[in-house]
């Protein structure tokens, strides 16, 4: 049986957890989009942009899944996490994501967050 949006999403934020790129990306497809509120990323090359800069700006990570809604390869799911930044400060933020499944994999993540809520990954370190 293959892999639901959810256990594919769970799979993923303990990876995003650890910090480990290449975890990170091996929830995606090579062609998959991720698209932040910053915009879409496209394939690895780009959305490893977005996990390197989160990593350098915020070493800790904590997520949880909330709320789920879908069927089949998709679902919405709503989260709540913690981001930890090098001081130790802990910076709550709330949102949803919208996911498409193929294989096991992520071909499509919509992440919906109140952006004045969720602080700017700086420039890499």
């Amino acid at each position: 049986m293959p892999a639901t949006p959810r256990q594919v999403s769970e799979s993923y934020w303990r990876a995003e957890e650890s910090r480990d790129i290449a975890r990170i990306l091996s929830h995606f497809h090579e062609d998959a989009v991720f698209h932040p509120v910053s915009g879409p990323l496209n394939g690895h090359t780009e959305i490893r942009t977005f996990y390197d800069a989160m990593g350098d700006t915020f070493p800790g990570l904590e997520v949880t899944i909330t709320h789920e809604i879908g069927s089949g390869d998709e679902a919405c799911l709503e989260w709540e996490a913690v981001l930890i930044d090098h001081d130790g400060a802990r910076i709550p933020i709330r949102g949803v994501n919208v996911v498409r499944v193929r294989d096991g994999r992520f071909d499509s993540v919509r992440a919906y967050f109140d952006p004045t809520q969720f602080p700017t990954p700086g420039g890499r370190r």
